[in-house]
C-alpha cells in the first residue's frame, strides 16, 4: 500500500459551541488539541432526573437553548464562558442557579452545569462539511445558506465545489495548513437530528431541512473525525486529504 495526498479546498470557517446546543462563536484561529477545538463543548447542561446514557440537554429538545449567547470575561480560565446572555438580555454566571433555573423552567425539568474537561460530545471531537453541501441542502430546503444550521467545527471550501464530498473521505485523513500541521482522521458520516431545521439565530424551524437531508442523503450530512495530530488552524489555510491507495502492481 501507499499513501496519496492531494489538496482539495480551504478551511472557509471555524466554530467552537462552548456550551453545548447553545449558540457558537465563529473563530479565525483556533488551537486543535487531543480532544478536539480548545474549549469546544466542555460544558453542558445535565438532565438531573434523566437516567440514560445520554443525558446531556440539546436544543432539539429544547430549541430556545440556541438563544443562549456565552460569554468570557476577561482572565477567564482554559478560555471558558463565565456568563450567559439569555434571550431577554439577561447576563448570567455560567454555574449560577438563576441560570440553571431559568433553563429548568423552558424545560420543565431540573437540569444542572456540567462541565468535563475532554468535551460532551455526540459522536466524536470534530464534526467537517463543506460549503457546496450546505449550499446543496439550503437551495433543495428552500432556505438561507448558513452552515451554523450544522453547528460544524468546521466548514471546506472545496477546490471541486461539489456536495457531499466528504463521503468520499472517510477512513482518510485531512491535514490543515501544509505539512506537519494538524490532521484529523475521518471516522463516519455525520448522522443529523432535527437541530437542523432550527434558525441558529432565532430558533424558528424549518422542518423541510432535515427532511431534505433524509429524503436525498439516507439522513447524513457532513463527517465526523479524530485528531491524530494537534496544532493551529486558520481560516484560508490549505487543506489536503491523505488516503491509502494500493500499491501499483509492477
Amino acid at each position: 500500500m501507499r499513501n496519496m495526498a492531494v489538496e482539495i479546498g480551504r478551511v472557509e470557517a471555524i466554530f467552537r459551541y462552548p456550551v453545548k446546543s447553545m449558540r457558537g462563536e465563529p473563530l479565525e484561529v483556533a488551537t486543535l488539541g487531543w480532544h478536539g477545538i480548545e474549549g469546544d463543548r466542555r460544558l453542558a447542561f445535565r438532565r438531573m432526573d434523566d437516567r440514560s446514557g445520554f443525558p446531556w440537554l440539546s436544543a432539539s429538545r429544547l430549541p430556545e437553548l440556541l438563544r443562549y449567547a456565552p460569554q468570557r470575561r476577561d482572565h477567564a480560565e482554559n478560555g471558558l464562558p463565565t456568563h450567559v446572555l439569555s434571550p431577554d438580555g439577561v447576563e448570567l454566571p455560567i454555574f449560577g442557579d438563576e441560570l440553571a433555573a431559568e433553563v429548568g423552567r423552558r424545560l420543565g425539568a431540573r437540569v444542572e452545569m456540567i462541565r468535563l474537561d475532554r468535551g460532551i460530545f455526540d459522536e466524536a471531537s470534530i464534526s467537517v462539511i463543506t460549503f457546496a453541501t450546505v449550499v446543496e441542502i439550503s437551495s433543495l430546503a428552500g432556505v438561507t445558506v448558513d452552515p451554523r444550521r450544522f453547528r460544524p467545527n468546521l466548514v471546506v471550501r472545496t477546490l471541486r465545489d461539489v456536495p457531499y464530498e466528504e463521503d468520499d473521505w472517510l477512513g482518510g485523513m485531512l491535514s490543515f495548513g501544509g505539512a506537519g500541521g494538524p490532521a484529523v482522521s475521518v471516522t463516519l458520516r455525520d448522522a443529523r437530528c432535527a437541530i437542523v431545521n432550527l434558525d441558529p439565530d432565532v430558533a424558528t424551524p424549518a422542518p423541510e431541512v432535515l427532511k431534505t437531508v433524509v429524503r436525498t442523503r439516507d439522513n447524513h450530512a457532513g463527517v465526523y473525525g479524530t485528531v491524530t495530530r494537534t496544532g493551529e488552524l486558520d481560516v484560508g489555510q490549505t487543506v489536503t486529504l491523505q488516503i491509502a491507495a494500493e500499491a501499483e502492481k509492477p
